[in-house]
């Protein structure tokens, strides 16, 4: 499994070599942004980890780039810690968001769980149902969603999390549940991400995403998708 780590903190890359290396990764690195979109062009990693703040390129401009021609998974570890950059690298096409510092234990898991992510799907079954909602359609089988006969794009966290309140609509889904399914863990922090999830959810499905009709948020418990609004 080969990693790709673009930061331009050499003491950090260093760290994430070592630590990588001893869970079986393969590391390749990167100290800037244009390095990082050459390398992915030419290593094809299977995870790409990135900074936001590097010379030449930076995270952002990254993601947009290699959004162009890949789906690999994209894991963002940054210092920024403010809702909007993690908005912003989300809506670029990130599929998930780790501060600085982090736990080694939780980087892992969210490591594991993208490389789970990225193959979900790929062998649909053949009695997956598709569910439908406002005008939205979703084909569980083929993993794709439409909207007003439209395919809309979502990342693989993205996807998991549709997916799960999809084959459960009407129930009541709570953050624990859904932090396991996405994560593999209930240990996994809820520091907003699925509430950021959420909010990306809406902005791609739903006709008004400030009034949610379908996918809504039970407070302090978890999610519900309604299939008529």
């Amino acid at each position: 499994m080969k990693i790709l780590v673009a930061d331009d903190d050499p003491q950090l890359v260093r760290a994430l070599r070592i630590t990588l290396a001893a869970h079986g990764y393969d590391v390749v690195a990167a100290p800037d942004g244009a390095a990082a979109i050459a390398l992915a062009a030419q290593q094809r990693p299977d995870i790409v980890m990135l900074d936001l703040g590097m010379p030449r390129l930076d995270g952002i401009e990254v993601i947009h780039a290699l959004r162009g021609w890949t789906s690999v998974p994209i894991l963002v570890v940054s210092g920024r810690t403010g809702s909007a950059d993690k908005v912003e690298a989300l809506d670029a096409g990130a599929d998930d968001y780790v501060t600085k510092p982090f736990q080694v234990d939780e980087l892992l898991a969210r490591l594991r769980a993208l490389v789970r992510r990225s193959g979900d799907g790929s062998t649909p079954s053949s009695d997956a149902p598709i569910v439908r909602f406002g005008a939205v359609e979703v084909d569980l089988a083929a993993t794709r969603v439409t909207r007003d006969g439209e395919v809309v794009h979502l990342t693989p966290t993205e996807w998991r999390m549709l997916e799960f309140l999809a084959r459960n609509p009407g129930t009541l889904v709570t953050r624990q549940t859904l932090l396991k399914d996405i994560w593999g863990t209930d240990q996994v922090a809820d520091s907003g991400y699925l509430r950021l999830y959420m909010s990306q959810l809406r902005k791609k499905l739903e006709r008004d995403p400030a009034r949610p009709q379908h996918l809504l948020t039970e407070q302090g418990m978890g999610y519900r998708l309604v299939l008529e609004g």
